[in-house]
C-alpha cells in the first residue's frame, strides 16, 4: 500500500470521527439546524426514525464507523461511499449559506459548504481507489474473457481429434477388435 494512502485515509477520516462523536454525544446541538432537511426526508423514507435527534445520532454513528473503517483501511471504498452519501444531508442542513442574512455569517457558511464539497470529492476519489489492485468488475470481465478463450480452444481441440477418432473407431469395428 502506498504511503499516500496510509497517511491520507486517516487524515480524511479524522473530521468524520470527530464530528460523528459530537453528534452522538450531543444531538440536541445539531438537531435544530437539521430539522429543515430531516422532515422532507423522513416523510418520504419510512424506515428512518421520525425524531430529528435520533436521525442526527444515526448520521453521527455512520460518520464514526465509516471514518474508523476508512482510517484503518477496512473496506475503505465502502466506507468512503457511505461517508459521501451521508455528507450530502449534513452539508445541506448545517451550511445553508444562501439563507444567512449577515455577510460575515454567509461567508463563513460558504467556506464550510465548500470545505464539505471538497471532502466529498476526496471521498469519491477514495471510493474509486482500488489500492493498485484491479477492481472486481475488471477481474470479472477478464475471467469471463479467459473462460471464453479456453472454451474456444477446447472446441477446436475436440473438432481436431474427433475425425481421427471416428476413423479409428470405424477401422476397429471392421477388424472386429
Amino acid at each position: 500500500m502506498s504511503l499516500l494512502r496510509i497517511a491520507g485515509r486517516p487524515m480524511l477520516a479524522s473530521m468524520f470521527v470527530a464530528g460523528g462523536l459530537q453528534s452522538l454525544r450531543r444531538p440536541e446541538d445539531v438537531a435544530p439546524a437539521a430539522e429543515p432537511i430531516v422532515r422532507p426526508v423522513t416523510d418520504r423514507v419510512s424506515v428512518l426514525p421520525d425524531s430529528t435527534e435520533k436521525l442526527v445520532r444515526l448520521n453521527g454513528a455512520v460518520h464514526v464507523v465509516g471514518g474508523l473503517m476508512l482510517g484503518l483501511g477496512r473496506c475503505p471504498r465502502l466506507a468512503a461511499l457511505a461517508l459521501a452519501a451521508t455528507l450530502v444531508p449534513t452539508t445541506l442542513a448545517a451550511h445553508r449559506y444562501w439563507d444567512a442574512q449577515d455577510p460575515g455569517e454567509r461567508a463563513q457558511q460558504r467556506i464550510h459548504f465548500l470545505k464539505n464539497l471538497s471532502m466529498m470529492g476526496g471521498l469519491l476519489i477514495a471510493a474509486d481507489d482500488t489500492g493498485g489492485s484491479p477492481s472486481l468488475l475488471w477481474r470479472g470481465r477478464h475471467a469471463a474473457r479467459d473462460l471464453r478463450h479456453d472454451a474456444h480452444l477446447v472446441r477446436r481441440s475436440v473438432r481436431a481429434t474427433a475425425r481421427p477418432a471416428v476413423a479409428a473407431g470405424g477401422v476397429r469395428a471392421k477388424l472386429g477388435v
